[in-house]
């Protein structure tokens, strides 16, 4: 084997690991004042591994993509779009994180490696290619992603939020490492192809369960009913900007680890993983839409409707097809925008003495005290909500579209018609910001990064999004293709 290749292949890794190990000594040196510079630094390692992954998707060179260290991981377009989306959400959640804690006064120098060690796993997890590789690297998301629910030590809440996590993970992790097992047993081997190989034909009871349990330690990470139960819980309770990452960053690398996992190592038996797919989609959808109709916080009813997404993602993927996988991934690059953009406003709802608002009530009347951060946060509900014009509802028309070329033309229809029930709850903050008389309670904060980025992710998601669809669609398409 050719560990320069291997080295190549996962540079963006490399230089993540390398990053996350220097800053980590220079926040032992240098304690909670070297937290800024470290969140710079952090963002700048960000920016370097994205240029090698967005040069991996493009450069013709690298178009086959290739497999390193003996199998376990694999280059290819797939696992770069992906890493580019999780690349992405980071360096957003990197960006608005430090005036949240500052107010606290509980910003540290560990945030920002935590969060590079978080991103770390979940770029192995979009490469993995057997089982081994799939573990370590969401393990390592997770067992990061469980100290940056729980990182304001003096609020109960966030504590309750990171243990419920991890013990709650502790247990999905349990049934993953079960069905992998299981999986090993029967196939021989914890390399997806030679998985594939092993269990075509009739499956047995012994692999079936095995295949369960594996797709129902997925679901957990994509928060995916019936193992949703964790998600409104650590939304609400984690830090707002850990609670941005939680919804965009690591549901992208879950979802495409669920899409390896059942085209690359599943992919012989589609009439198993299928029924199980069509079952957690639809149930997402019409769960995550019902259970928010009524809350009253928005954190939790933005958690509902992360369940509520991540069943439309699940319907391009039950298709099964190139065109399904090309859907879910156009689908995510709309719905991390959205969630990002959702989220920054959520940030922007303070009082005068710059307490972070979380309540819908504090939002009545918004349109007529702070009229641009209401249009935004108006945009970025009739986008989740797949409301046309706006860019959300291409991505729901792709895997609908999806799902009827594939012939799932059922599956389709139940789907629209749940969407509907879901336009319900991002209708209701609309109404609430433009005809509740004004509450009075958010005011203006000024701050020019988080307003700007607010107005580029409403640009990004209005009928302009539509603009990016030539250079999308062919990007999405052959990064569907590396599965096949």
């Amino acid at each position: 084997m050719d560990y320069r290749l291997s080295l190549i292949f996962t540079l963006p890794e490399l230089i993540l690991t390398a990053s996350s190990l220097i800053l980590l000594l220079v926040a032992a040196w240098g304690g909670a004042k070297s937290a800024r510079l470290i969140t710079i630094l952090s963002v700048i390692a960000l920016f370097g591994a994205s240029a090698y992954a967005f040069d991996f998707l493009l450069n013709p060179a690298f178009e086959a993509g290739g497999d390193a260290f003996h199998g376990l991981y694999r280059m290819d377009g797939f696992g770069s779009f992906s890493k580019l989306l999780i690349y992405l959400a980071a360096i957003v959640s990197l960006i608005v994180a430090p005036r949240f804690f500052t107010n606290r006064g509980e910003y540290r120098a560990e945030y920002p490696v935590l969060i590079l060690l978080a991103t770390i796993g979940m770029g192995m997890m979009v490469s993995s290619v057997d089982m081994m590789t799939l573990y370590v690297g969401l393990e390592l998301n997770s067992l990061a992603s469980y100290v940056l629910a729980s990182f304001i030590r003096n609020d109960v809440r966030s504590s309750e939020a990171g243990l419920k996590y991890f013990v709650l993970g502790s247990l999905a992790s349990g049934m993953l490492l079960f069905g992998i097992s299981l999986v090993y047993g029967f196939a021989g081997s914890t390399n997806f192809s030679i998985i594939a190989d092993g269990l075509s034909g009739q499956l047995s009871t012994g692999p079936l369960i095995g295949v369960v349990l594996v797709l129902a330690g997925l679901a957990f990470k994509i928060s995916a009913v019936p193992f949703h139960m964790w998600t409104p819980d650590v939304y609400e309770g984690a830090p707002t900007p850990v609670t941005m990452f939680f919804a965009s960053a690591p549901k992208v690398a879950a979802v495409a680890l669920t899409g390896r996992v059942v085209i690359d190592a599943f992919g012989g038996q589609p009439s198993t993983w299928q029924q199980i797919i069509v079952f957690t989609a639809l149930a997402s959808i019409i769960f995550g839409a019902v259970a928010a109709i009524g809350q009253q916080n928005i954190k939790r009813l933005l958690a509902y409707s992360s369940i509520n997404n991540v069943g439309f993602m699940l319907i391009g993927l039950a298709a099964g097809t190139a065109q399904g996988i090309s859907s879910m991934l156009f689908y995510l690059f709309i719905y991390v925008l959205t969630t990002l953009g959702s989220f920054i406003c959520v940030l922007e709802m303070r009082d005068a003495e710059g307490k972070q608002l979380e309540s819908l009530s504090s939002l009545a009347g918004l349109s007529q005290t702070r009229p641009g951060l209401a249009a935004a946060m108006a945009v970025f509900m009739f986008s989740l909500a797949g409301i046309p014009p706006l860019f959300g509802f291409w991505g729901k028309f792709l895997v609908f579209d999806a799902a009827v070329a594939a012939g799932m033309l059922p599956l389709a229809v139940l789907g629209i018609a749940a969407s509907v029930i879901g336009a319900y709850y991002y209708i209701k903050v609309v109404k609430i910001m433009y005809f509740d008389d004004p509450a009075d309670q958010i005011v203006r904060t000024g701050h020019k990064s988080e307003n700007g980025l607010i107005a580029l992710l409403a640009l990004a998601v209005s009928p302009l999004g539509y603009l990016t669809i030539p250079l999308l669609a062919p990007v999405t398409a052959t990064a569907a293709q590396a599965l096949f």
